[in-house]
């Protein structure tokens, strides 16, 4: 008995391995896990296969080969531009939660905002956890954006990117702005009639831009809509574009920018 009990773990040790081998020389197999793969079967520990790991992962394509010593110290950055971009992904996740409970019409809009702080389960504490958030993120991203022009980083070759931090701390502000008016309450209200009549009295066409906004010619329900889809849907798709562009300049102008 004592003789058996080896062989028989061997043979299911090379039972386990045959399958193995089948399943790692599959076509489907090796058409997710690219060459250099630690899945792969036959890998080795080799510089051509670490290279090949660092270029066909995701993660690892994204981070830099190489980074700064001062770009990873937090009292130089603060850690400002990955604390926006946190609160971004705080703001979509929280976001998507609200819009299962809310309809964009001025006769239900307050309504669900009441129902959702007190018949959902968290709902006050998501809604809390937006409003804050998007705070939160305008402040980040103004301090940001001072950290970098105190540091002199809109300095070239960085002042394409300088432009762009600025378009993006703008798009924030519209973000803020327009969620704001969700609620559809007294301060919704006024607050959508103070903007669209400073936006009319824009030159040239200043009209013709609030009469888009408002969906009409006066406050209603259209203009509620058009509000929330510029809140849910455009202005996020825009910012996320802006910021793939902001993280790629990053890179290729040399990484964070050295100290004075």
């Amino acid at each position: 008995m004592a003789k058996t009990a080896p062989r028989r773990s061997d043979q299911l040790a090379d039972k386990v391995g045959e399958i193995t081998g089948k399943v790692q020389d599959s076509q489907a197999w090796n058409s997710i896990f690219r060459p250099g793969s630690i899945f792969r079967k036959g890998y080795t520990d080799s510089p051509r296969n670490r290279s090949y790991v660092i270029m066909n992962s995701v993660l690892y394509h994204l981070h830099p080969v190489k980074v700064k010593r001062h770009a990873v110290k937090v009292s130089y950055t603060l850690c400002l531009g990955g604390l926006s971009f946190f609160l971004f992904i705080l703001l979509t996740v929280t976001g998507i939660f609200l819009m299962f409970f809310y309809r964009p019409t001025a006769a239900q809009a307050w309504d669900d905002i009441y129902s959702l702080q007190t018949a959902v389960a968290f709902g006050l504490l998501v809604r809390n956890m937006h409003r804050w958030g998007a705070h939160l993120m305008v402040l980040s991203v103004f301090l940001h954006m001072a950290r970098v022009f105190y540091h002199g980083a809109y300095k070239p070759p960085r002042e394409f990117n300088w432009v762009i931090g600025v378009m993006l701390l703008q798009f924030t502000l519209l973000l803020s702005f327009t969620g704001y008016l969700l609620p559809w309450d007294q301060l919704a209200l006024w607050a959508v009639t103070v903007g669209t009549n400073m936006m009319g009295y824009t030159p040239v066409f200043g009209r013709q831009v609030r009469f888009v906004l408002l969906g009409g010619f006066e406050i209603g329900s259209n203009t509620l809509l058009r509000w929330y889809v510029l809140h849910v849907l455009m202005l996020p798709f825009v910012v996320v574009i802006f910021m793939a562009i902001h993280f790629w300049r990053v890179r290729k102008d040399g990484g964070i920018s050295g100290p004075l």
